[in-house]
């Protein structure tokens, strides 16, 4: 692996720039690429992204590319930060383009949608003997570009390309830490924001910090179960990309998917809560993978079950609270840790 190695980030969103912007400040030589040309060389021209990422300064250093062949030349590491439901689109555009050794890594949150396949299985179908990591964890593409201190953890099967990576992006402002439980990361990352509409949904509603704190609760417990019947570590659930993702997503009012269950909660219709939102919430898809990954493995998860129904339009907020509440009455973990049935 090269020793100073040159980064291209594909995605020039909120947390594509921010990454894109600590990387660069790092020292790192990075390349910033995006669809919209225009937009780049505004950012280029006034060192910010002020659609994503308004008021904040990007370094003098990164560069921009809107040509998705001359972004990834000559790169050691692509790190994806796309839409869950552009990842393989991406992906299949990269693979004739990839210099043979560049390494892959993402920062996408999600499942494909349709399938719930795991995002690292698309790599290795598409883009296979390639060292691959996934870049996850609780936090907040504006505070993280701000320079507020942030977490975040990289894991995957390659231990040296991991190592790598996390050196990469650990900054003055930022510690990164490295695993190999890829599965278990993606999936905090992914079900974290089903979770977070259902406290914003709880929150919209004015039900109290009681009601909050429960739902985080059973929500993690539920992320627990799903992620050990799939073979994911518990250790991972409870680290950075579960509960910590978790905990920020369900209580912070930058993630757009606590602020879709907020405007729920206050009785805003879907479409309009989106629209006022203006970016993708993932959890509109997410919720229907994580319902087909419960069937699968003969899970019940109230809460996430819940959430996929109000965004359907097959309850209203009221109604799933209900619903929840008039559940029986039986012991929190009656056969043990991560067996509740």
């Amino acid at each position: 692996m090269a020793e100073n190695p040159k980064l291209t980030v594909l995605g020039a969103g909120s947390w594509g720039t921010a990454l894109a912007a600590l990387i660069a400040r790092n020292g790192v030589p990075t390349r910033l690429w995006g669809r919209d040309g225009a937009a780049l060389a505004a950012m280029a021209k006034e060192h910010c992204n002020q659609r994503y990422l308004p008021g904040i300064s990007l370094p003098v250093e990164l560069e921009y590319e809107s040509d998705l062949g001359r972004a990834v030349r000559g790169a050691d590491i692509v790190l994806i930060v796309v839409p869950s439901h552009a990842f393989a689109s991406m992906l299949a555009e990269l693979a004739p383009l990839l210099d043979a050794g560049t390494s892959i890594a993402w920062a996408t949150k999600g499942f494909e949608p349709g399938t719930g396949r795991f995002l690292h299985e698309l790599v290795a179908e598409q883009l296979p003997g390639r060292a691959a990591a996934v870049v996850t964890g609780p936090s907040f593409a504006r505070e993280v570009a701000t320079g507020l201190p942030s977490a975040v953890t990289v894991h995957s099967d390659d231990d040296a390309f991991a190592q790598q990576l996390a050196s990469v992006l650990h900054a003055p402002n930022l510690r990164a830490y490295s695993g190999r439980d890829v599965l278990g990361a993606e999936l905090g990352g992914a079900m974290k924001n089903v979770l977070a509409v259902a406290t914003g949904i709880a929150d919209g509603m004015e039900l109290g910090l009681n009601a909050r704190a429960g739902l985080i609760t059973r929500g993690m417990n539920e992320m627990l179960r799903l992620g050990v019947a799939l073979g994911a570590r518990p250790e991972t659930l409870i680290g950075l990309s579960g509960l910590g993702d978790l905990v920020l997503t369900c209580t912070g009012d930058l993630s757009r998917n606590r602020r879709l269950g907020l405007a729920l909660g206050r009785g805003v219709a879907i479409d309009e809560a989106l629209r006022q939102i203006g970016q993708v919430v993932e959890s509109v898809l997410t919720a229907d993978e994580v319902a087909r990954l419960a069937d699968k493995h003969g899970l019940d998860l109230p809460i996430s079950a819940g959430v996929r129904a109000v965004l359907h339009g097959e309850v209203t907020p009221v109604d799933g609270l209900k619903a929840l509440m008039a559940r029986e009455q039986k012991p929190e973990y009656p056969q043990g840790l991560f067996r509740t049935p």
